[in-house]
């Protein structure tokens, strides 16, 4: 890639992201600012929905579908789904390299979004629901269907639909390619462009077979991925369970701290830290994107209030479990402070998904690195094949469904890419395309806010807001 067109991605990302600099000092940047807003407002605004109702939350986890309910999967495959989706490549190289790049206080800034995405991501489910376009008994959703139909814009979801139809399209496919190569080729020494070529194989096999095809493999996969990640993690951090203490009271006090960050200048310290934990947690969780409302829209159901919850367990998990474990892995091992140390003295340091590799092998020589490859394989896999889907609904959209098998095959064709790109120049590129979409996906999660108020206070079993899942052709 052209050094000008890698600064000008770097120098757009920053623009969207922040820190600004400004005559009273560095500041968050527009997105950043927005996000933390809209999250308080939509906590306050559901009565704090993600603790309040946590409890029924985890007791009702897997639900039943609805007798006569519209819908291509059933409510534990979209839900499913979207964690398969969500928990992807960027909760192990994502977040390793918002540690590395961010330094040890990015945790508490994942951790904090983490909290305020959990009201997000139930908006967007809750919403995705109540406005999904039904016919035939199958189902369309999305925010371009709730910023059209429920805030009455066509304008705005026209937008919406445009930059993530593109996002989908040009950041999937190069960020989970990108990292599930990194970690093969620094365990088994496999070529980037060979494991390109066997992913995009391997993605086309599953989406060439729509949706049904997207939720079976989604509902067999994701909970080994989660379980098996979960055990190695927590093997890493028992054996090193001395530096635990030290190591949280590090992760905050480097979030508040003005010292510098790994290559920043003296005073952004807490910028740097907020910067790369916020985008690093909104890539990990996707509360924002609006991605939730497609993939709980497709479940068999007449309850938005259900799936709402649904998304509130599926935050917990990216947010507080799988993106912790990458975290707390890597410092408590001592490999992150090794690789901010050499990136400070002008090294190049481990990171991505090759330093939890590193980290893991740290405890369990040799297999742990295996555990890493075989767990980021897994994750961005799946990921790929639930973004494939999203692509599809944002394509068709603005192109009607005609468009789906050129869509699948362009998507397919562009994985190998993907692997063999520069590690950072694919994630500035992820974070600004990705995060150009959630602006007009806030505003209508704000604008309907009414709805999503009345769904968290209402009980399972109820439809939910009035004109729920509305039969549109």
């Amino acid at each position: 890639m052209p050094e000008a067109v890698r600064n000008a991605i770097f120098w757009a990302s920053d623009c969207v992201w922040g820190p600004w600099t400004t005559p009273i000092g560095p500041i968050p940047g527009p997105l950043m600012i927005l996000v933390i807003l809209t999250g308080v407002f939509l906590t306050v605004r559901t009565g704090f929905v993600q603790v309040r109702r946590f409890p029924e939350a985890v007791r009702t986890m897997v639900p039943k579908a609805s007798a006569g309910a519209a819908g291509a999967l059933s409510p534990f495959q979209a839900f499913m789904t979207a964690l398969a989706a969500s928990i992807g490549t960027g909760n192990i190289a994502g977040v390793a390299t918002a540690i590395v790049s961010g330094g040890p206080g990015a945790l508490f800034w994942i951790w904090a979004y983490g909290f305020l995405a959990t009201a997000i991501k139930f908006a967007e489910a809750v919403l995705g629901m109540t406005f999904r376009v039904t016919r035939d008994g199958g189902s369309s959703s999305g925010p371009m269907y709730y910023l059209r139909d429920g805030l009455k814009s066509r304008w705005l979801a026209g937008t919406y639909a445009l930059v993530a139809a593109v996002a989908a399209l040009v950041t999937t496919p190069f960020t989970q390619p990108n990292s599930m190569a990194v970690v093969l080729k620094s365990q088994f020494d496999i070529p980037t462009w060979v494991s390109g070529i066997a992913i995009a194989v391997l993605t086309w096999l599953v989406i060439i077979g729509g949706v049904g095809a997207i939720g079976r493999a989604a509902e067999k996969l994701s909970p080994i991925k989660v379980t098996l990640y979960l055990v190695g993690g927590l093997v890493v951090i028992v054996g090193h369970i001395s530096e635990l203490p030290g190591v949280l009271s590090l992760v905050f006090r480097e979030a508040f701290s003005f010292r510098a960050a790994a290559g920043s200048s003296v005073g952004i310290g807490i910028m740097v830290a907020m910067r790369y934990g916020l985008a690093r947690g909104i890539y990990a969780n996707e509360a924002g994107y609006g991605t939730a409302a497609v993939a709980y829209g497709t479940a068999r159901s007449k309850t938005p209030t259900q799936q709402g919850l649904n998304a509130v367990i599926e935050v917990f998990v990216v947010s507080f479990v799988t993106s912790s474990i990458s975290a707390l892995t890597i410092l408590v091992s001592g490999v992150a402070q090794q690789s901010i140390a050499t990136i400070r003295g002008g090294g190049v340091g481990l990171t991505s998904s090759a330093v939890v590799a590193a980290a893991f092998n740290t405890s369990i020589p040799v297999v742990g690195g295996w555990v890493v490859a075989f767990c980021a394989f897994l994750f961005g896999y799946t990921t790929l094949i639930g973004w494939a889907y999203y692509g599809e609904q944002f394509f068709e959209y603005l192109f009607g469904v005609r468009i789906a098998k050129p869509y699948r095959w362009a998507y397919c064709l562009l994985i190998p890419f993907g692997a063999t790109l520069s590690v950072e120049t694919v994630w500035a590129w992820g974070d600004l395309m990705n995060g150009l979409q959630v602006f007009p996906n806030l505003i209508g999660l704000v604008g309907l806010s009414a709805i999503v108020a009345t769904a968290a206070r209402a009980k399972l079993g109820e439809p939910g807001p009035a004109g729920a899942t509305p039969p549109r052709g």
